[in-house]
């Protein structure tokens, strides 16, 4: 079975390939022009910010010029232009930062909501096998990384090139090709440099990034199953594991500050040749009397000008490259392929308080090598309950997983009132199905909050009315915060019975047509079980429901037992016909009985 990962990614060393690269570019462009008015003002503000930057060194030769005559004299108008030039560029620069912003703001938005989207669209196959700590960190830099590459491409790469080629053509104009080869000598020779190193560092970025996402994951992993850790007393292991990562890491990251300070004294000696060879020229046109001092001043302060920006070309276009690498990343979690998707011409799943369920010859494998399923058949006529009992890894959670269409059947359908789930929508055919899953995990909120969540807009009133259908009200009104009381993570603030009664009352408020009780009171005391075991039953009233059970006296009173070993429903029947036929059944119920009657046993699950 493929496993399902952030992204694939190429062997360790291989360099970030370009198609790689326009295809991240051209995934991104579109979420950009949105605001084409915004992105072409910005653009020209950029130009109109580099033409007065340009301006400033011409205007401050004539000044030169014009105070090295026999005759000083203040030109008071070049200062005003020399002045109205500088501000234009802060002006045009600080306009197309404002024009920009919402741009990219709004760019952040919709991907992050587009992947968050898409990761809850997944099958429960991928986030079964997800690292949820890699993917968090991913989603993280790939929205922070669409930040840097529109700030790095739009302020420093762009604005950059537009001035060497502003400057190359006033230096052609202005003196001759000599100057124009040595600028350009230079610029090639830094940017191949860069590149070429930038590019054999991008493995050791790579390698830091993939360390950083383990360590990352090893950490909520660890603090996640937080009392696993205490019950077994594996603090240091865990500390040892993590450290093992970190030590990982903490080589990856020096490896990429050596190679770094590398690079950054390469980059230095290109460009210190470069400003040597163009002031020497220019010095040496002064003493032939070719230029003037003034000239002398304008090619030095293009220089500065120049290779200012030019020094953090090497950084800039290293952030780039790993914006590009992470942002890849990030997209790449939209390619992750839908294993369960709504058919092109997918209907909603008419709605009625009358449903049948029928599951005609359906087969199951999780994995090609091992079949769950084999030709199951049964139907639950509408508002009659259905139980399923078997031992672990009889198949029985496998149906209400299928029945969710977390998974498509092998063979065989699975159908509601005459609609194979694969014709349906699945946002109608979820709404119409409630469930109390075998392990309730509960959001870090109130319970209030929790229990809402089966109706958002339900008011406070059918919250109550739910809970104290679970018998849960009692236990809430004594609590010091009531309902505000927060769960902490995963609900790990309540006990088991607690969390699956909010589990219960969850269900009750969605008030479905369909209920699906898997091992709904497992986590039950007997008393508590007896309890709201009536309440379950008042529920499931008028339901088509489905309980999955392995304690036979939760499943007593079901219309139809279903018996399943190794994926197949071997008996079927009520409850009285199954124990008059002596077979599985009635030695599950004669085994567990004893077990309840032994001593201290009461409780224990088959």
């Amino acid at each position: 079975m493929r496993r399902a990962t952030a992204l694939p990614k190429p062997p360790a060393g291989q360099p970030l390939q370009e198609i790689h690269v326009w295809q991240t570019v051209r995934t991104l462009f579109p979420y950009l022009w949105q605001y084409r008015f915004r992105v072409v003002a910005a653009l020209f503000c950029l130009v109109a910010a580099k033409l007065a930057n340009v301006g400033v060194p011409l205007v401050f030769k004539d000044m030169i010029d014009g105070m090295s005559g026999e005759v000083l004299a203040l030109p008071v108008m070049l200062l005003a232009l020399y002045g109205a030039l500088r501000f234009s560029n802060s002006l045009f620069t600080e306009l197309r930062e404002l024009l920009f912003a919402r741009v990219t703001q709004r760019a952040i938005r919709k991907v992050a909501l587009e992947v968050f989207q898409h990761l809850h669209a997944l099958s429960l196959r991928f986030h079964l096998e997800r690292q949820t700590g890699g993917i968090s960190r991913d989603l993280e830099r790939g929205t922070r990384s669409i930040s840097s590459l529109i700030s790095y491409t739009l302020y420093s790469i762009l604005p950059t090139l537009i001035e060497i080629g502003l400057v190359l053509i006033i230096l052609y104009v202005q003196y001759d090709i000599g100057y124009v080869l040595i600028t350009a000598a230079s610029l090639i020779a830094y940017i191949v440099f860069t590149v070429k190193v930038s590019n054999w560092r991008i493995a050791i970025r790579r390698a830091v990034n993939e360390s950083d996402s383990a360590a990352n994951t090893k950490a909520v992993d660890s603090l996640l199953n937080y009392e696993t850790v205490k019950y077994f007393n594996n603090e240091a292991w865990e500390a040892k594991r993590y450290d093992e990562q970190l030590v990982k890491l903490e080589d990856a990251s020096t490896r990429s500050q050596s190679s770094l300070a590398l690079l950054n004294l390469g980059q230095q000696a290109i460009i210190a040749l470069g400003v040597t060879a163009m002031m020497w020229r220019a010095a040496n046109g002064v003493v032939e009397g070719r230029m003037s001092i003034g000239d002398l001043v304008l090619v030095n302060a293009f220089l500065i000008q120049l290779y200012m920006p030019l020094n953090f070309l090497g950084i800039v276009y290293r952030e780039i490259r790993q914006a590009l690498t992470d942002i890849e990343r990030m997209f790449g979690l939209l390619n992750e392929h839908r294993e369960v998707a709504d058919a092109a011409d997918a209907h909603t799943l008419p709605a009625d308080r009358q449903m049948q369920v029928d599951f005609d010859s359906v087969g199951f494998a999780y994995e090609t090598s091992r079949r769950i399923l084999h030709d199951v058949s049964f139907t639950i006529p509408p508002g009659q309950t259905y139980a399923v009992v078997g031992h672990s890894g009889a198949g029985k959670s496998t149906l209400s997983r299928l029945l969710y269409r977390f998974y498509d059947v092998s063979n065989g359908s699975i159908r509601i009132n005459g609609h194979d789930l694969r014709s349906v929508t699945q946002h109608s055919l979820r709404s119409a199905i409630g469930i109390v899953p075998q392990d309730t995990v509960l959001f870090n909120d109130t319970i209030l909050y929790n229990i809402r969540y089966g109706k958002p807009d339900a008011d406070d009133d059918a919250v109550f009315a739910a809970a104290r259908a679970a018998s849960l009200h009692d236990f809430i009104d004594g609590l010091p915060d009531k309902y505000q009381t927060r769960v902490g993570e995963r609900g790990l603030k309540l006990s088991g019975g607690e969390k699956q009664r909010v589990a219960i009352a969850r269900a009750l408020l969605k008030d479905p047509p369909i209920l699906i009780f898997d091992e709904a009171t497992s986590a039950l005391d007997s008393a508590t079980e007896r309890a709201i075991q009536q309440q379950l039953e008042v529920a499931a009233r008028g339901r088509t429901t489905l309980i999955i059970a392995h304690r036979l006296s939760t499943v007593m009173n079901a219309d139809c037992i279903l018996v399943m070993e190794e994926g197949r429903v071997v008996e079927r029947g009520t409850h009285a016909a199954l124990l008059a036929a002596a077979g599985k059944y009635a030695d599950m119920w004669f085994l567990q009985q004893r077990e309840i009657q032994e001593p201290g046993g009461e409780g224990v699950v088959a």
